[in-house]
């Protein structure tokens, strides 16, 4: 690991201060020159593999307690972004109206590393490509710019089917995304200038010709809250993964629906572990809407989210498995009792 300067930031806007002003000019978007540290679940790792290299790290846990609170009310869920996932997870109002959130920070990592990890450094965790993770390929897009993308004729049997480019086709890694983007969500993003919020669907840009430039936060900006509209307790994540536990997934679905007299008035889907970015399936809902539900709509609301994918040579099954992921995870929702 490299030499850094380690700052303790007591409130939020020191940490925005200490943050901006170690923002470099070349490429202030990506590769600030300062990292804040929350859990430093994913930070710490790439800083030990060398693929991050910030000169300095703000601890933003001094005011851990101003920014994770968990909110839910009649109309609204308000999740502060330092909220630990396991504490979200095990909230019994999440449990009870929002399931596909409790769901997706369940099936994440270890138990250890959730009691450690937060919400607002869970959904923007980095890539697992091995190529991205390996400094000695030099051919990375994400990490170098220009220098091609290795994970295009080597092994990618992981990588992404949706949302690709020529650029790069590395896999977004997490699960509780999948459920924020279904939920339409807002983030509340604390910077410079303040506070402001936008729906969480434009937090994650996809790569197209600049796959370092992975998020529209700018120098010095936090996120700081989540914020998703009405219940959902008829709500899932699917995973399907390698094995059980602690692994990433093959490919997920997060499904909301809103089911009143045996009709699909409203139907969310989002894809997780076959995307570049937190992957919205607004083919497949479109689909959904206004039908009753049977296993002809399920299998063709699958085949819809997979319409556009474009598999390689390692990952084409990816296809098949995420419309089998989707249709068993509608199956799920319908028939869930609440």
């Amino acid at each position: 690991m490299r030499p850094f300067l380690y700052q303790r930031a007591t409130d939020p806007d020191m940490a925005v201060q200490a943050l901006s002003a170690a923002a470099p000019a070349n490429n202030p978007l990506t590769q600030a020159a300062a990292q804040p540290l929350a859990g430093g679940t994913t930070l710490i790792d790439l800083m030990k593999l060398d693929v991050m290299r910030p000169t300095a790290i703000v601890d933003i846990n001094p005011f851990a307690r101003d920014w994770s609170a968990i909110q839910p009310d009649s109309e609204n869920l308000r999740l502060g972004a330092l909220a630990k996932m396991s504490d979200v997870a095990a909230h019994d109002e999440i449990q009870r109206n929002y399931p596909v959130i409790a769901d997706s920070l369940k099936l994440a990592a270890s138990a250890q590393l959730r009691n450690m990890a937060t919400l607002g450094g869970n959904v923007m965790q980095r890539t697992r490509c091995s190529y991205f993770r390996d400094v000695s390929y030099e051919n990375c897009n994400k990490r170098n710019p220009g220098s091609g993308c290795a994970a295009m004729d080597g092994i990618n049997r992981m990588h992404a089917v949706l949302g690709v480019s020529d650029q790069c086709i590395a896999t977004y890694p997490g699960d509780f995304a999948q459920a924020l983007i279904a939920l339409d969500a807002t983030v509340e993003i604390t910077g410079k200038s303040g506070s402001r919020s936008m729906p969480f669907a434009e937090l994650h840009k996809a790569p197209g010709n600049s796959p370092d430039i992975e998020t529209t936060l700018q120098p010095g900006e936090l996120i700081s809250a989540f914020t998703v509209s009405g219940r959902w307790p008829r709500s899932v994540y699917l995973k399907a993964r390698d094995r059980q536990s602690y692994e990433f997934a093959l490919s997920s679905a997060a499904i909301a629906l809103d089911v009143q007299d045996g009709a699909i008035r409203d139907a969310r889907v989002a894809l997780g572990g076959v995307a570049t970015v937190p992957w919205r399936a607004r083919e497949a809902e479109a689909l959904l809407k206004g039908q009753r539900f049977d296993d002809g709509l399920a299998q063709r609301a699958a085949d819809a989210a997979f319409a556009d994918a474009r598999g390689r040579r390692h990952n084409s099954f990816k296809i098949a498995l995420g419309k089998r992921v989707v249709a068993r995870a509608l199956q799920q929702a319908v028939t869930m009792e609440i």
